[in-house]
């Protein structure tokens, strides 16, 4: 089993969805899970996870058994160096007993270290590394994972339920 991840902000809360599938390859999820934190920090440059890992973590807790991989909509390292970013965060709270793959749509600057994995027909590669798994293997997996066009289709699954997700729990109560 394989898990795709992402957050939605709303206020001062932050939205967590995950989606569970069977194949690197599947079209369908089987399982979707969603966890709601107050928002932990604001935005950092370079701290990215200090915002979105305590809603992954608790997205994470809802799962009834630790995912075969988790697929997370950024980096994993933000350098050569191996600055950790939030996928080597995720896996350091995970006590690095689940690989992770960061698929990041927007390069960062001077970027030399991650796998540029064309889709579809776009000219504009996503950017994948990984931790727990060779990331040429990440990198192939990404690039068959289902769906026509740049982003994986379980990637665009999971940001459009955390931003309904979102969307819906920020909805004030109707009076009957």
């Amino acid at each position: 089993m394989l898990a795709c991840l992402d957050v939605a902000y709303k206020d001062d809360r932050a939205f967590a969805a995950c989606i569970q599938f069977a194949h690197w390859t599947s079209d369908t999820s089987f399982r979707n899970a969603f966890a709601q934190t107050e928002t932990a920090a604001s935005y950092q440059s370079g701290a990215f996870y200090l915002r979105e890992l305590p809603a992954l973590s608790a997205v994470l807790a809802e799962l009834a058994q630790p995912p075969q991989a988790i697929i997370v909509d950024g980096y994993v390292y933000l350098d050569r160096s191996g600055r950790p970013g939030l996928g080597a965060r995720l896996y350091e709270a995970l006590k690095g007993n689940v690989p992770i793959v960061g698929v990041a749509k927007t390069t960062l600057r001077d970027d030399d270290w991650s796998i540029p994995v064309l889709r579809g027909v776009s000219k504009a590669p996503l950017r994948v590394t990984a931790i727990g798994m060779d990331q040429a293997e990440a990198a192939a997996h990404v690039r068959a994972m289902a769906g026509a066009y740049r982003i994986p289709e379980m990637l665009k699954k999971v940001d459009r339920m955390a931003r309904d997700f979102a969307t819906r729990s920020a909805q004030p109560a109707t009076l009957r």
